[in-house]
C-alpha cells in the first residue's frame, strides 16, 4: 500500500492510503472462502460454489464491500504504525474510490496544552449574607407544607383547593374526563391548559360551568397543539388553606428538636448560610478555573468534543429515565432533533473538554495525586447511606475501572482546590526544581 500524509491540523493527521491490487485480491479471496461456507448457492453444495458463481449470486460489489470491511481497518492500523503516529482514538475512515482502492483516514492525536501563568491569578470569593427576608421566606414555605385545608361554603378564590368532575373534548374526541380531581387554583397555572384556573374562580359548590380554551402551540401532545378544547366542570368541594400560627407549637411540628420558634429560625438561618457558602465556594472555583483556562493555549481533536456531547446526552437520558421519560419524548417536547441538540451542547462540551485538559495538565505540573487509601475512603463515603443493594454497589465501585475513575475525580477536585488557594493567596509555592 502507498501512504501519503496529507496534512496535520487541529491535532489530527490526515492520511491518504492506496491499496495495491494484490492486497485487494488477497482480501477478496479470503472473503470468498469465508462467505462460500455459509452461503447457499443454487446448484452447489454449501461451500463448493466457485468464486465467479458466488460473485454472480451475491453481486461483485457485495463481495468487495465485505472484503473492504476487514481490509481497510487493518490497512489503516498498519499505516498508523508505519508512520509512527500516536493515535488517541479510532480514526475516521472514508473510502474515496474502489478501483484502485483508496481511502482517507483522519487520525486524532494527543491534545497539546500550553499553560499560562496561572500562579498570578487572584480572585476573592463573594461575601455571603443571609437576609431576614430569605429566612422568613423559608419559614413561610414550611408553614404551607404543614397547613391544613378546611372546607368553606363560598365561591372559589385563587389559592383554594377544589375538587371537581371534568368532561372535555377536542374536535369531538375525548380529552380529559375524570371525577374527583383535586386542583389548587393558582393564577397563570399552565395545567391542564393556560386559563383553566381562571375559569374556576367564582364558582360555588355543585355549580356546573362550560367553557372553551385554546391549547398552546407547543402543547406536549403535538397532534392537539393549537386546537380548541371544550370543557364542562362541576365543583364538588372548596377548601381554603389554614396556616399554622408562628409559635413554639409550629416549630415542634417541623421537628421535635425545636423547642421554640427562635431555635427554628436559628437553624433555618444556619442552613441558608451553609448553602450560600457552598454556592459561593463553587462559583469562586468555577471563576478561577475559567480564568485559568483563558490563560492557556489548548488544541485537541474534534472527536473529544463529540465524545463529551455524547456523555452529556446520555447523562440527560438517565435523568429522564429516572422520571419515567426518555430522550425521544424530551426532544419531541422541545421541538428539536438529536442533531440540533448536539449542536446546542457543542459550546458547553467544548468548554468542558478545554477545562478538563487544562486541569489535567496543572495536576501534572503541581504533582497532584490521589492515593489508594483516598480512593477507598471516597468509595466508603459514597456507600455509607445506601441501604439497598449496598454489596453490589461496593463491588462495582471497587473494580479497577471505577477506582481509576474515582482517582481522576479526586485529582481534579484537588487541582481545583489548589487553584482556588493560589487565587485566594493562601497557597504555598511548591518547589519544582527537582
Amino acid at each position: 500500500m502507498k501512504v501519503t500524509k496529507e496534512k496535520t491540523e487541529n491535532c489530527q493527521v490526515f492520511l491518504s492510503i492506496e491499496m495495491e491490487p494484490a492486497e485487494v485480491e488477497e482480501s477478496l479471496e479470503a472473503t470468498y472462502k469465508g462467505l462460500v461456507k455459509k452461503t447457499k448457492v443454487p446448484g452447489f453444495r454449501q461451500g463448493k460454489a466457485p468464486r465467479a458463481v458466488l460473485e454472480r449470486h451475491i453481486g461483485k460489489e457485495s463481495l468487495l464491500k465485505e472484503a473492504l470491511s476487514t481490509l481497510v481497518p487493518q490497512a489503516c492500523e498498519k499505516a498508523i504504525k508505519e508512520q509512527k503516529i500516536e493515535a488517541i482514538a479510532q480514526p475516521e475512515i472514508e473510502i474515496s474510490q474502489t478501483d484502485p482502492v483508496v481511502f482517507k483516514a483522519t487520525v486524532p492525536l494527543k491534545p497539546t496544552i500550553e499553560l499560562g501563568d496561572y500562579q498570578q491569578i487572584r480572585a476573592t470569593p463573594k461575601a455571603v449574607e443571609v437576609t431576614k427576608d430569605e429566612m422568613e421566606a423559608v419559614i413561610e414555605r414550611l408553614r404551607h407544607q404543614i397547613a391544613i385545608w378546611e372546607p368553606v361554603e363560598r365561591a372559589v378564590e385563587f389559592n383554594d383547593l377544589v375538587v371537581f368532575d371534568i368532561e372535555s373534548s377536542v374536535e369531538g374526541e375525548p380529552f380529559i374526563n375524570q371525577k374527583g380531581v383535586q386542583y389548587q387554583v393558582l393564577p397563570d397555572l399552565p395545567t391542564p391548559v393556560p386559563g383553566f384556573a381562571e375559569q374556576l374562580v367564582g364558582l360555588v359548590k355543585n355549580e356546573e360551568k362550560e367553557f372553551k380554551l385554546p391549547l398552546p402551540s407547543d402543547y406536549s401532545r403535538s397532534e392537539l397543539a393549537g386546537k380548541e378544547a371544550s370543557f364542562k366542570v362541576t365543583v364538588t368541594e372548596i377548601k381554603q388553606e389554614k396556616l399554622p400560627k408562628l409559635n413554639s407549637k409550629f416549630a415542634k411540628q417541623i421537628n421535635p428538636d425545636f423547642k421554640t420558634l427562635a431555635s427554628l429560625r436559628k437553624r433555618v438561618s444556619s442552613d441558608l448560610r451553609q448553602r450560600a457558602e457552598e454556592k459561593a465556594k463553587t462559583d469562586f472555583e468555577d471563576e478561577v478555573v475559567e480564568a485559568t483556562a483563558d490563560l492557556c493555549q489548548v488544541e485537541f481533536p474534534p472527536i473529544l468534543v463529540e465524545v463529551e456531547i455524547g456523555r452529556l446526552i446520555n447523562q440527560q437520558a438517565r435523568r429522564l429515565q429516572m422520571g419515567g421519560a426518555n430522550i425521544e419524548q424530551y426532544l419531541n417536547n422541545i421541538g428539536k432533533t438529536e442533531a440540533e441538540l448536539r449542536e446546542e451542547l457543542r459550546p458547553v462540551a467544548t468548554n468542558q473538554v478545554t477545562q478538563s485538559l487544562v486541569l489535567g495538565k496543572i495536576a501534572e505540573e503541581e504533582k497532584i495525586e490521589a492515593g489508594d487509601a483516598e480512593v477507598s475512603a471516597e468509595n466508603e463515603k459514597m456507600t455509607q447511606n445506601v441501604t439497598q443493594n449496598k454489596d453490589e454497589l461496593e463491588k462495582s465501585l471497587n473494580t479497577p475501572q471505577s477506582r481509576e475513575s474515582i482517582e481522576r475525580l479526586l485529582i481534579t477536585r484537588k487541582t481545583i482546590q489548589r487553584l482556588a488557594e493560589i487565587a485566594g493567596g493562601s497557597a504555598k509555592q511548591i518547589d519544582q526544581s527537582g
